[in-house]
């Protein structure tokens, strides 16, 4: 793993951890599900490229799936 693709984790955790307390405050299970994901993936993935486009997709989640 190199400095980016750390960066680039805790820029994503970072908002990730936001998602996650506004989906458990305001009741919004979409949000709080991209939250842990969000926080949670980075772990998982090691190419830079990746890490951005999963977040991208992660953090864009909330506004596209309404329930």
């Amino acid at each position: 793993m190199d400095g980016n693709a750390l960066l680039w984790g805790l820029l994503f955790g970072s908002i990730g951890l936001g998602y996650l307390i506004y989906g458990r405050r305001q009741r919004r299970a979409v949000a709080f599900l991209a939250g842990i994901g969000l926080i949670g993936f980075t772990y998982f993935v090691d190419s830079t490229v990746a890490i951005v486009l999963i977040g991208a997709a992660l953090i864009a989640a909330p506004f596209v799936v309404r329930m």
